[in-house]
Order: structure tokens, then C-alpha cells, then sequence
């Protein structure tokens, strides 16, 4: 699915102010959920996929969750809790740790950076050291393109490069994951959208091959509609 990605922090609303009458004083908050449901390999494949942060201009604690459930079962779930450093204008250093509790429980070091790139991409680099020794890097890109007020289409584009085998995730070392496409919401209220996506999403080169030969299904296209609810 397309994940509704990030939202940058500029679009934040304050949860908490310190009535300091200094804005780099201010405590701020922002959350945002998204779930939705899709039809894929006559199967029901219902996806989240939420973030949020809580801190000031330089120094902010993010959290972020994902996953998806099919077949009666949860194929991928994950959550990581960083701490965030602004050092360019529209840009943070992040790190912290990723706990999976699917397709098997497992634990991360993380480091990457997160922000707004010209033209108003919003961009994720961030790369995942094991504690068993793999290593793997995501790269998320994203801009939204405003038709109406209210109207707005986000193509966006995801991949997993792992640096390592996981031979208990029959996942090879290579691009293993891409996933593109593009989502279209409604926005009733800014913090209120249903949304339709168009995704491709799959398992690609060795990783796919291996899927194959277990008897799964590496991936493909799927229509997805959903709700994205931010505060």
C-alpha cells in the first residue's frame, strides 16, 4: 500500500505549549494513523501504518508502527521508538531501535535521516543493523499534489535493499522489496481523509525467487481504500 508516508512537521499541531512566549520553547505533538483494507490473491489484507512525534524545533521522540494482516494472521508487523535531531533546515538525523513481532519476532539498531527534499519530496533513509547480523536499508519518497483543496494525489515509492541473507525470512541479499504507487484522498477535514490507493507491491529479484519455490506469493498490483486520521 501506499503509506500516507510522512507528514511534514510544519503541517504539526501543538498538543502542549509552554507559555514561554519563545517558539523553540514549545512543546509540540503530531500523530497520524492510517488503515485499510484491500482484496489480493482472493485473500483479505488489511494494512496500517501510523507515526507520531512529541518535542520541540531541535529535538523531538518519534515513534512509528506498521504491518499487515492476511489469512487470518499478521505476515509483517514492526514498531520503532527514535530520538530525533534537527541539523539542516527541513531535515533530521534520526536513531533508536526496531522491534518486529512478525514474520518472526526480532530486534534493530537504528540510524537514518528523515525530512522535506526539494520540490517538497518527503524523504526516509534509514538503515536496520540486527542483532543476529543482518543488515537492510529502506528508502521512502513521497509528495502530495494538491487538485483541489480538499482533493489531493500522493505518488509515492519504497524499497528494501538488504546487505545480508535472511535465511529465516527467505529474504536474499539485493533489492528484496518495492513497493509504488498512488494513493487519492478526500480531505473532509484536514485531520479526516478516506483514500483509495493504486499499489504495486512485491518481493523482487533472489527474495522473490524464493518466495516462489516456498509455494508464496512474492506480490503484484492491488486497489486499496482506507481512512488517514491525524492530530
Amino acid at each position: 500500500m501506499i503509506r500516507a508516508l510522512l507528514v511534514a512537521p510544519l503541517l504539526a499541531t501543538p498538543a502542549i505549549a509552554a507559555d514561554t512566549g519563545h517558539h523553540h520553547n514549545r512543546l509540540l505533538s503530531f500523530t497520524r494513523i492510517a488503515a485499510d483494507y484491500a482484496r489480493s490473491g482472493g485473500e483479505d489484507v488489511l494494512t496500517w501504518d501510523g507515526e507520531g512525534w512529541i518535542g520541540g524545533d531541535k529535538h523531538k521522540f518519534w515513534w512509528k508502527s506498521e504491518g499487515e494482516h492476511a489469512a487470518g494472521s499478521t505476515e509483517r508487523g514492526e514498531f520503532q521508538a527514535l530520538y530525533s535531531r534537527n541539523v539542516w533546515a527541513f531535515f533530521d538525523i534520526q536513531a533508536g531501535f526496531r522491534h518486529d513481532i512478525a514474520p518472526d519476532a526480532r530486534s534493530y539498531a537504528v540510524i537514518g535521516v528523515q525530512g522535506l527534499a526539494p520540490y517538497l519530496l518527503e524523504t526516509e533513509l534509514h538503515a536496520y543493523i540486527g542483532r543476529a547480523g543482518d543488515v537492510h536499508v529502506r528508502a521512502r519518497q513521497a509528495f502530495d499534489v494538491l487538485l483541489t483543496n480538499r482533493l489531493i494525489v500522493t505518488p509515492g515509492v519504497e524499497a528494501d535493499l538488504y546487505l545480508t541473507d535472511v535465511p529465516e525470512r527467505r529474504t536474499a541479499s539485493g533489492f528484496a522489496r518495492v513497493e509504488a504507487g498512488v494513493q487519492a484522498r478526500y480531505e473532509f477535514a484536514r485531520k479526516f481523509a478516506p483514500y483509495v490507493a493504486v499499489v504495486y507491491d512485491s518481493k523482487v529479484g533472489e527474495t522473490a525467487r524464493l518466495a516462489r519455490a516456498a509455494g508464496d506469493n512474492p506480490g503484484g498490483w492491488r486497489i486499496s481504500s482506507g481512512l488517514r486520521l491525524w492530530f
